[in-house]
């Protein structure tokens, strides 16, 4: 039976669960997908919400013959994929194939650096030691070693990375915990699975080991497929740069700390240089207390403060490397560690130089860290490389890919031809009938001052009409931060803040409540799928264009230029469609749901370019009438 068949109204799907929604276009997709892996061709497919491109996937991938890696765009989406939608489709096909989930080394525990981190001072008590017990205790049972399955130790919190490896301080086959690796362990499995679940991040890691000719951890596959494919591009952006952070400086003083006491306890002197590392890292991050949070190197390099205190850090570090070249023959966490400082001051170097035309020089600043980055201007060309390094099945999926209908700028972005397959298929729901698009009358220009308040204003009534309900999705964290103090004065219902707790428990806790409102960005744009009546609202406060003053942004727009293109029409304007179909999409997430979207910005209709973005969402009626909102939700005028 073909794919198409399989999840048809006779199919397997339908026998075992009468209510499973059989879609015309969930089989057009599946048979797509099975064609391109059994001519190990390459097909770009967007597909609307509710056309089930997971099933699509995994329905042609579960029964063809080779080896297939399917990558997400994040872990979270790993988990579900792995834990939930696998295992289900595994049992309805009854097949008997292999699978395997694969993460990044950070994801997992180190037995290496866990005993390392016991014996550091400052968590000898408070709320990291009983993380570290927790841990520890969590490790005798543990099979994979997977710390997502650690209950009790938050998302975020700093013991993670005093517990995990990277690919710096990793000591490979010379440490003495290999062969109880749980990072080996999880490559071995990929290796030996029919089907490995990845994620973007992974597969552009890996790509970038193979271009440096140092290696490779993915196996080699007959078909990769990757999920949420709008957001490959911009990881592979980053992968194919380099980055230095304060976090990375801070571990290898912490961690020369922790070989010197394991190795050389007699060579005290390296504990100083740590501690002067330490204090250059500090004292860098404070130079930068007059700089915008991120900019590129070039504004930053004629002020004296600065150039300075890279100065003196990169001193600092010189210091360290040599005294850790020669305490390295007495431990290869030594070694390690002066390989690590080496490498660091050959970023350094990157930025005491003329800068190279292919690339941007920039830097970003955290509450309290740094971090320094080199990116190519087109990463294009490399994960074309990364691609087609052999030949294989290549399938692109996700619910936002075109830009007025057309998948030009993700193909070129991914440095595919103008001859690549693609597919396009539009939501089954009836959005017609089930949603309407709310322009708000008299809204003040988005550059106004006023403009958040418009905004806030504008939702009130909008907010009493749904009964809470909402998402409000903002550009920045200044405009949440301004919505969420006028919000907090007036508004009646239970309100959720990005940043109060992690977003998996916002959303818990959105559901839980049934009439709450939560403010978030970018993070919140896609992503998140909430079902049913507790999302009947989402208020968007501006079309999504990229903030102008980003430093990698505006190379790329000066790079455009000089190639005669303009940049606006060509990467500015489809990459905001491509958000704000994202953010949209967060409204209607099942047959049954209706809603409003709530686009406040006026772009949309006195600006030429705003027939584009509303011609790239779903079908909606519009309306700039507040009453025929109230009436959408059944509430009488006021």
């Amino acid at each position: 039976m073909r794919p198409s068949e399989l999840l048809g109204p006779h199919g397997p799907f339908t026998e075992q669960n009468p209510s499973f929604a059989v879609r015309e276009s969930q089989g057009r997709m599946a048979d797509a997908v099975e064609e391109a892996l059994e001519q190990q061709s390459t097909l770009v497919v967007e597909a609307g919400t509710g056309v089930g491109k997971t099933f699509a996937y995994l329905v042609p991938a579960m029964l063809h013959p080779g080896k297939v890696i399917i990558a997400t765009a994040t872990r979270h989406l790993q988990d579900q994929l792995f834990l939930n939608d696998l295992p289900r489709v595994k049992a309805i096909l009854r097949a008997s194939r292999d699978v395997a989930l694969l993460k990044g080394r950070s994801n997992y525990l180190c037995r290496y650096r866990l005993e390392g981190a016991k014996t550091l001072e400052f968590i000898r008590s408070g709320e990291l030691r009983e993380q570290l017990r927790t841990i520890d205790a969590w490790t005798m049972r543990t099979q994979s070693g997977d710390l997502a399955e650690c209950v009790g130790v938050p998302e975020g919190s700093p013991i993670l990375g005093m517990v995990t490896s990277t690919t710096d301080n990793c000591l490979g086959s010379d440490c003495p915990n290999f062969q109880d690796c749980f990072v080996f362990e999880a490559r071995r499995r990929a290796q030996e699975a029919d089907l490995v679940v990845i994620n973007h991040h992974l597969f552009c890691a890996d790509a970038q080991l193979r271009e440096e000719g140092f290696g490779e951890f993915l196996p080699e596959a007959d078909a990769l497929i990757f999920d949420e494919a709008h957001q490959l591009p911009e990881i592979a952006s980053a992968f194919a740069g380099q980055t230095l952070t304060s976090r990375q400086l801070l571990d290898l003083a912490r961690d020369t700390l922790n070989e010197q006491l394991r190795d050389a306890p007699e060579m005290g002197a390296l504990r100083d240089l740590a501690g002067a590392l330490e204090k250059a890292v500090a004292d860098f991050r404070l130079a930068f207390e007059l700089q915008p949070p991120r900019d590129a190197w070039s504004a930053a390099r004629d002020k004296p403060v600065l150039i300075d205190a890279l100065h003196a850090l990169e001193c600092a570090l010189t210091a360290l490397r040599e005294g850790l070249a020669l305490a390295a023959p007495r431990g290869k966490g030594l070694e390690n560690a002066q390989k690590r400082a080496e490498a660091a001051l050959a970023l350094f170097a990157r930025f005491s130089q003329a800068e190279n035309a292919e690339e941007v020089l920039w830097y970003e600043l955290s509450a309290r860290g740094f971090a320094l980055h080199v990116t190519p201007l087109d990463a294009a060309a490399g994960l074309a490389r990364a691609l087609h390094g052999r030949p294989r099945a290549l399938v692109f999926a996700s619910a936002t890919l075109t830009a007025q209908g057309r998948f030009e700028f993700f193909t070129r972005r991914v440095g595919l031809g103008k001859e690549t397959v693609t597919l396009r298929l539009d939501s089954p729901y009836d959005y017609p009938r089930n949603a309407l698009l709310y322009h708000p009358p008299n809204m003040p220009e988005p550059n106004s001052p006023a403009y958040t308040r418009a905004v806030v204003e504008a939702a009130l009534p909008v907010l009493a009409a749904s009964g809470g309900r909402a998402f409000l999705l903002f550009t920045s964290h200044r405009a949440l931060k301004e919505a969420e103090q006028l919000l907090r004065h007036h508004l009646t219902h239970p309100m959720l803040v990005q940043g109060e707790m992690p977003r998996h428990r916002l959303i818990e806790r959105f559901r839980e409540l049934g009439n709450a409102v939560l403010l978030g960005t970018q993070s919140f744009w896609e992503g998140v799928d909430v079902q049913g009546e507790a999302l009947s609202l989402v208020i968007i406060d501006k079309l999504p264009f990229a903030m102008p003053d980003d430093p990698v942004l505006k190379a790329r727009m000066d790079a455009m230029r000089k190639q005669g293109l303009e940049p606006f029409v060509h990467h500015q304007l489809p990459q905001a469609i491509l958000t704000l179909k994202q953010g949209a999409g967060r409204l209607i997430r099942g047959e049954q749901d209706r809603g409003v979207l709530m686009l406040c910005d006026p772009r949309i209709r006195s600006k030429p370019y705003g027939k584009q973005f509303l011609d790239s969402l779903p079908p909606m009626r519009r309306t700039q009438s507040l009453e025929a909102v109230r009436a959408f939700f059944g509430k009488p005028a006021e």
